[in-house]
């Protein structure tokens, strides 16, 4: 059995981490499939989608302190939209992740969450989530 589903995400920063466990996992519980496995896709060369701790509130704010010490925006970047910096972070943190569904329920540690990154906004955002398995 195979799923698809897409949701909107409208960010509201520049650059901004939003917490999308919730939709993904009703996304999930919703497909009807309880062992396989889920990706979650977004369609932009700058935002990306990761795992990471969702309890404590800080830990998007120093990801975005680490993501800009790696790439900040630079004078001399050459890409004419002025956006260099947020492609290169999109390379970096990947546009997509894979998830295992045991149970009917995402596989996740006790402090992990799935994390929609924005790194151009704000925006309308795309995200896709296939559910795969049996």
């Amino acid at each position: 059995m195979t799923v698809l589903s897409t949701f909107t995400l409208q960010t509201r920063s520049r650059n901004e981490w939003s917490n999308i466990t919730a939709q993904v996992q009703r996304i999930v519980a919703s497909s009807g499939v309880n062992e396989g496995i889920c990706v979650v896709f977004t369609p932009h060369t700058t935002a990306a989608i990761t795992i990471n701790e969702n309890a404590d509130p800080d830990v998007p704010g120093d990801m975005l302190i680490a993501l800009n010490a790696v790439s900040p925006d630079r004078a001399d970047f050459r890409h004419a939209e002025g956006n260099s910096a947020a492609h290169a972070k999109t390379s970096l943190v990947g546009p997509s992740i894979t998830i295992i569904v045991s149970g009917g329920a995402l596989l996740l540690g006790t402090w992990q969450g799935v994390w929609f990154t924005e790194f151009d906004g704000p925006r309308a955002r795309s995200v896709h989530v296939r559910v795969l398995g049996e």
